[in-house]
C-alpha cells in the first residue's frame, strides 16, 4: 500500500483548484496541490461534489501529453481465446479500451482515463456483471478511510462520478464507466475505475451484454 506523502482534503484541494482560474491544464498549479494516493502534484478546477472532481495527475518529469503513439488498432486474437458475449481489452499503457463483438462485425477504440497509482491499478480477466443507466456512486471504505470529508452517497447527475452510464465488473468496486469530468480522460486520475467520455460509455453500454469478457493488462 502507498502512503500518501503529501495527503490533502478535499476542501484544500478545491481551494487550490479554484486559484487556477483560468490558467486550465496547460500552465502550472499557482497553488500547488497534491495527489493524495501518489504525492505528484496535481492540476485542476472546482468541480460540484463530485470527490475527486478535477483531481488530474501533473507529473512536471513526463510528457504529459496522451500517448497518441500506441493509441492504435489491435487485434483480438493475442489477447482472447475467444469472443463469446464480445470481449473487451484496456491498456493502461496506452490508456485505451478496445471493443470487438462477438461476430467481429463491430469494433470500437475508446481512450480511458486509468488509476492515479500502482495499489489502485488491478490487471487480469473479469467480466461483465451488470449495466446500469444513471448510476449512483458511493466511496468504498477504502476511500472513506483515505477521504473522511467525502460524501457517503451521490446521486445519478452531472456531479456523479461515474457519468451517465456504468459497467459492473466481477472484481468488487471495479466499474467502467463514464466521467462528466472530460480532463480525466487519457490521464492517470481514478481512484481505480476505468472512465471514458460519456458519448463513449453510452456507444459502449449498447454494444456489451452481461457476460462480455474484459481483460486489463
Amino acid at each position: 500500500m502507498i502512503t500518501p506523502k503529501n495527503p490533502v482534503s478535499r476542501r484544500k484541494f478545491l481551494t487550490a483548484s479554484v486559484a487556477m482560474g483560468a490558467a486550465g491544464l496547460a500552465a502550472p498549479a499557482i497553488a500547488q496541490s497534491f495527489d493524495p494516493y501518489t504525492g505528484q502534484p496535481l492540476q485542476g478546477t472546482a468541480g460540484g461534489a463530485t470527490p475527486d472532481a478535477g483531481m488530474v495527475q501533473y507529473d512536471s518529469g513526463q510528457d504529459s501529453r496522451r500517448n497518441i503513439s500506441s493509441f492504435r488498432m489491435q487485434d483480438w486474437q493475442p489477447y482472447f481465446g475467444t469472443l463469446a458475449n464480445g470481449a473487451i481489452l484496456v491498456d493502461l499503457t496506452s490508456r485505451a479500451l478496445h471493443f470487438w463483438s462477438e461476430d467481429q462485425s463491430v469494433y470500437r477504440l475508446f481512450p480511458t482515463s486509468v488509476p492515479v497509482s500502482a495499489d489502485l491499478t488491478r490487471t487480469g480477466r473479469t467480466e461483465i456483471i451488470k449495466k446500469v443507466v444513471g448510476p449512483s456512486w458511493a466511496p468504498t471504505p477504502e476511500m472513506k478511510k483515505r477521504n473522511p470529508e467525502w460524501p457517503d452517497f451521490v446521486p445519478p447527475g452531472p456531479d456523479n462520478p461515474l457519468g451517465t452510464h456504468a459497467l459492473w465488473l466481477s472484481w468488487q468496486y471495479y466499474r467502467i464507466h463514464g466521467t462528466h469530468d472530460t480532463r480525466k480522460i487519457g490521464r492517470k486520475s481514478s481512484n481505480g475505475c476505468i472512465g471514458l467520455y460519456n458519448e463513449h460509455i453510452q456507444q459502449l453500454y449498447e454494444l456489451t451484454k452481461i457476460g462480455t469478457q474484459v481483460l486489463l493488462i
